[in-house]
Formats: C-alpha cells, structure tokens, sequence
C-alpha cells in the first residue's frame, strides 16, 4: 500500500509549512524531523529535499531562541547544497543574536556574493562592521576568518524553496530587489566603500588576493558604482584561476565605464584562459581603441591570434 500524504517526506514538508506559518514552531520542527527520518530512510538520498527540510527546522529554532541548533541545522543544509541563501541569512542571525560576529560577518559577506542586493545581508554587514570594530578595534578586518569565494554557478542560483512557497517568496524577492535597486549609497557608505577598496589594493600589493576579494566584496556591498573595484576584483580571480568569475566581474566594469582598459585587458585574458580566443580578440580590439599603442594588450592579441591559427 502506498503511504498516506502525511507519512510521506513530502507530505510531511508541507504540514511543516502550515504550522510554521500558524505561528505553532515546534509543532513545525517535530514534522519536519519526522520528513527527515522518512527521506533519510529511504534507498536513494535526494541531498536537496533534505537540505530544505534541515533549512525549514532551522528556522523553527530560530522563531524559538534556540540559535545554538539552528546552527547546527543550517550547518547540515549547506553541507548538503553549499551556498544557498536561506540557510545562511538564518546561521548569520543565530550567530549575531549568540554576539559571536565573525561568524555572523562571513555568512553575511557570503550571502553578499550570491545576490549583492540582499537588503537583510546589507543590514546586517553595516550592524557587524560596527560592532567588530568596537569589540576587536580598528585591526577588526584581521582577525575574522576569510570568506569563502562563491562560485559563479553559485551567484547565478536562485534559493531553493517549498514548492507551495514560491509564489509569496517571488513577490518577497522582487519588493527586496527593488528595494536594493532604488537605495542610492550614502555618503558614508561611498567613504567606506573607497576605504575598504584601497584596503583591498593594499592586499593585492601584498600577494593576498584572496583577502582582497573579501575587501572588494564588502567595498560593493557598501557602493556598487565603482567600476575600478569590479577590474581589480577581476585581477584577484584571473591570479587565482577562476576565470568565469573574473569575466563576471569585467562585465559588471564595464557596465558602469564602458572605456575601463584594464576590464578590458583582464576579460580578454580570462576568455584566452577559457579557451574562448573569439572573444578574447574582440575585447583586444574594443581595447586598442581606446589605446592604440597599449604595448601589453598589443601582445595579448599576438598569443591569441598563435592559438587561433
């Protein structure tokens, strides 16, 4: 006999869902251990459902106080699907609301990778900074862990979510969004965009691009009108060989100074790496017309044209 709706993981999922949204936590988190135990029992793991469900847990223990195993939940999810949103917004609050900030800023910082218009992570990266600074000092930025580079796949996801969430969760995302769009920086957000960007070029002399990603990352956060951060950011992943995230960032460059020679320069040197030698030609040539006589970009076109003959 087939199993009732209720027994089934997914059945059970969606019971969770109403009691979570009737307000009844625990209730909540009891069905979706239930779902669990379901889904883990069975022959063949479906490592996205279980995240999901460790993710809706995690945040019944967060509605409840208990940010220690919301933690743990939201740990198991993205150990399952790493840098999805959820998880992560709702690990950053249990770890602001336990003042363990260095945690809370990394999760806030990675959340700022995936989608930079997170108005939840923006808050929240502004609430951090101030209270680092004030507990570890002015040195702050050197004593939180690095944050991990999320991987362009990564930063072009949407959130997985319960399939009867999506429409209300859509409408959530889209007021977000314009919200992120239609905020203008501050002039105090533009000063520490250009203070944390000069950091990063500091690292970068220093060899430490990947820190310097980090600093890049918040500078955007903060401001991301800035053209220079987006090349310089691109020149870290071009040392560090990640060369869709470097084209990525280019583009975004170039967005905002369609005459940035260095974006230019560092796109065509990724789309060679990428093996992409068409367009790596065609940002040479944008290039030399801006600088004809570009002596390094001049070069690039020469090794380009060997690989195309």
């Amino acid at each position: 006999m087939a199993p009732q709706p209720s027994d089934s993981a997914e059945g059970l999922r969606a019971a969770g869902n109403r009691s979570f949204r009737n307000g009844q936590f625990a209730e909540a988190a009891a069905l979706y251990s239930r779902a669990l135990q379901v889904l883990q029992a069975r022959d063949s793991s479906d490592p996205e459902e279980e995240s999901v469900l460790y993710s809706n847990r995690a945040a019944c223990h967060l509605k409840d106080g208990n940010c220690t195993d919301c933690i743990k939940d939201c740990t198991s999810a993205l150990a399952l699907v790493p840098f999805v949103m959820k998880p992560l917004l709702r690990r950053a609050s249990a770890y602001e609301a336990l003042e363990r900030y260095p945690l809370a800023y990394v999760d806030y910082m990675t959340v700022l990778q995936i989608d930079g218009s997170v108005t939840s992570a923006l808050e929240g990266i502004n609430r951090m900074t101030r209270a680092l600074r004030d507990s570890l000092g002015p040195e702050w930025r050197l004593k939180v862990p690095s944050v991990p580079v999320v991987p362009v796949s990564a930063q072009k996801r949407w959130d997985y979510l319960p399939s009867e969430n999506h429409r209300e969760t859509a409408k959530s995302k889209s007021r977000e969004t314009t919200t992120a769009k239609s905020r203008v920086p501050s002039a105090g957000d533009v000063e520490r965009a250009r203070v944390l960007k000069e950091e990063g070029n500091e690292l970068v002399k220093k060899g430490n691009h990947k820190k310097a990603i980090e600093k890049y990352s918040e500078s955007l956060s903060f401001s991301n009108l800035e053209s220079a951060t987006y090349s310089n950011r691109a020149l870290c992943y071009l040392v560090l060989k990640q060369y869709k995230e470097a084209v990525k960032d280019c583009t975004e460059a170039l967005k905002l100074n369609g005459k940035n020679v260095k974006a230019f320069y560092r796109r065509a040197q990724a789309y060679k790496a990428l093996k992409d030698y068409k367009s790596s030609l065609a940002d040479i040539s944008s290039l030399l017309e801006i600088e004809p006589k570009n002596g390094p970009a001049q070069k690039l076109r020469q090794e380009v044209n060997q690989n195309l003959n």
